[in-house]
């Protein structure tokens, strides 16, 4: 099972210089679980923290202990930005799996300064041209939740991912559902599909699609994902603005 989009595709006081420049977020944990068809699969959590010059994402997710008995999974990613003078710059985007008897390490590093984006498996590093500009698949999905999100419409994200350099179009939904969110109560959500080229969450296919709340943070409440036999079931089951909640505390 690839588990990484969900993740994918699931801080402390932010510095308003760096956030306001181009990422609306004051800082997130959130905690998923993670479920196929009926059957609970396990975990996934994502927290979003500040650094000197932009951000910084960490993910985990494992299965359960019985689904341990047939596919362990423990996968980890970093992803790390800046802020620049156009706007969101992927830096770093270190992938770490551990599924069943598949493990590997994957690191890509974002030299956009020099136009270069290198990755490295298995001791091996190659380099491939890469504009500026170019984002990790983590924080494609940032970028996404940034932007204003009009029913109908579709945006389009230059990424490196896999050793690929492409365009993913984000296709959002017609339509808005009421999604129980994990603070109480339901809230309004817009759906996205990013059409992704590269493997996708649980499937070699990339078919996802993302519910988020119809508001300026768009925090994603429900994510799905298409697989060989049934689909594969994400629901936020906790979230923490961080800034907000120090902001209470200092009150």
């Amino acid at each position: 099972m690839k588990i990484r989009l969900i993740l994918a595709f699931l801080g402390f006081l932010l510095p308003a210089s760096a956030w306001a420049s181009c990422m609306p977020f004051g800082g997130e944990r959130m905690s998923f679980s993670v479920g196929w068809e009926f059957i609970n699969a396990g975990t996934a959590t994502m927290t979003i923290d500040a650094t000197d010059d932009g951000w910084s994402v960490n993910t985990f997710a494992r299965t359960n202990r019985f689904l341990d008995l047939f596919k362990k999974v423990r996968d980890s990613i970093v992803a790390r930005g800046v802020c620049t003078s156009h706007g969101m710059q992927s830096t770093v985007f270190d992938l770490e799996q551990h599924e069943r008897k598949y493990h590997a390490k994957k690191q890509t590093r974002f030299l956009w300064q020099k136009g270069l984006v290198t990755f490295t498996q298995n001791g091996k590093t190659d380099a491939y041209n890469v504009p500026s500009g170019h984002l990790s698949v983590m924080d494609a999905f940032l970028k996404t939740r940034a932007m204003p999100l009009r029913p109908g419409t579709q945006i389009s994200i230059p990424v490196f991912d896999s050793r690929k350099k492409y365009l993913v179009v984000v296709n959002v939904g017609q339509h808005r559902k009421k999604l129980r969110a994990p603070w109480g109560g339901f809230v309004d959500c817009i759906m996205v599909e990013p059409q992704l080229k590269t493997e996708g969450i649980f499937s070699s296919t990339g078919k996802i699609r993302i519910w988020m709340t119809d508001d300026a943070r768009h925090i994603p409440i429900k994510m799905t994902a298409k697989i060989k036999i049934g689909h594969i079931v994400a629901i936020l089951d906790d979230y923490v603005n961080i800034r907000e909640e120090a902001r209470g505390a200092s009150l």
